[in-house]
């Protein structure tokens, strides 16, 4: 009777170490942007084809934050540094050809959404834009991107609702084809949920 009682015991504890480790290990969900409509969502949708894991979680591009001088590493920033993910790193769709991009016009004013399956608390959203010089030939890196964020949307450990739009300005002396990198940036956890939208000014 009393190697049972051990025995559960240390079932009991070994389950609560694995949920502790489990709940310590980052938010547990999750959100992409739909407008402009970011790689992840595009995979999902059917818009690019052959994504690989992503396709059946877009909500899930989460990595350290702290961007530009934390968070992914250049070349995985799209990605969040989640290799399963890596799709969303490359310059071109996995068939080979340009990712699909959104028209927007520099100067006006544009309304951005986000999509959620778990609202966590938000310290705030913030949005970079490439250079008007960037290398598209490669994974986005840090020098591609104006490091001020053209749009921060602070939010105060708020959660937001499933869905949620802001407008803001987008810079204007941008041609051609360009990527936001949009960063949700969670309150109460050390991570922050990444998204590149490609566009065309």
């Amino acid at each position: 009777m009393r190697t049972r009682t051990k025995l559960y015991a240390a079932a009991v504890g070994l389950a609560t170490t694995g949920a502790l480790v489990l709940s310590s290990g980052g938010a547990s969900g999750h959100g992409y942007t739909d407008l402009p409509v970011s790689r992840q969502k595009m995979c999902q949708n059917g818009m690019v084809t052959n994504c690989g894991a992503i396709q059946w979680e877009p909500q899930s591009v989460e990595g350290p934050k702290g961007f530009p001088s934390g968070g992914p590493a250049d070349g995985r920033i799209c990605s969040a540094g989640n290799t399963p993910f890596a799709s969303l790193d490359s310059p071109r769709t996995p068939s080979g050809g340009a990712w699909p991009t959104t028209r927007v016009t520099g100067g006006q004013s544009y309304t951005f959404r986000w999509q959620f399956t778990a609202m966590h608390a938000t310290t705030d959203f913030k949005y970079y834009v490439t250079k008007q010089d960037w290398n598209q030939d490669r994974a986005l890196t840090r020098a591609d991107l104006n490091l001020t964020p053209f749009l921060t949307v602070p939010y105060g450990g708020q959660r937001p609702p499933q869905t949620l739009s802001h407008s803001g300005r987008l810079p204007s002396g941008l041609s051609g084809h360009h990527v936001i990198l949009s960063v949700w940036t969670v309150h109460d956890t050390g991570n922050a949920f990444y998204a590149c939208s490609d566009v065309t000014f």
